[in-house]
């Protein structure tokens, strides 16, 4: 983890707030080398519209309704990301049959290709950044992570 030399603790020790801020430069560092690798590849996604095809490829014909309620974001954020992939031909929507004033929302074939790439990208580069860490490791990892996040959940009464 890298610090600043006037905030090094000359003891060694590391705050639960050290580890927080090496967590969000990791996912920042992850998101930024993600959007340039896809822009180089002729993918122009930013990191929520990924995030949203994701949940569309998981969740076909789930509904903006259901994706609020899976990612937390207010009605307007999600309809304005909808909209702009729908706009640039990744998401298709079509009326519910039971009801017609429900709508589904579906990867169109350029969407699950874009979301396949993206996928791929994220793979590759998720593979790069844990070079050099065992696989007892990257578990042992992964079950600290999620303790914390247990912990983040049970401190706010949910996910």
């Amino acid at each position: 983890m890298r610090m600043p030399a006037d905030k090094a603790d000359p003891s060694g020790a590391v705050s639960p707030a050290d580890v927080f801020e090496a967590i969000h430069g990791i996912m920042h560092a992850h998101r930024s080398q993600l959007f340039r690798t896809s822009r180089d590849g002729g993918l122009e996604l930013a990191h929520m519209e990924h995030k949203v095809l994701g949940f569309f490829a998981r969740h076909p014909g789930a509904t903006q309704t259901d994706l609020g309620v899976h990612s937390g974001r207010d009605k307007a954020q999600l309809a304005r990301l909808v909209r702009s992939l729908r706009d640039k031909g990744l998401l298709d929507a079509r009326a519910d049959d039971a009801d017609r004033r429900s709508t589904r929302l579906f990867l169109t074939p350029a969407g699950q290709a874009a979301h396949d790439a993206m996928r791929l990208q994220g793979n590759d580069l998720a593979d790069r950044a844990f070079a050099g860490l065992s696989g007892e490791e990257c578990k042992a990892l992964a079950a600290l992570l999620s303790r914390v996040r247990a912990n983040l959940d049970a401190a706010t009464g949910g996910g």
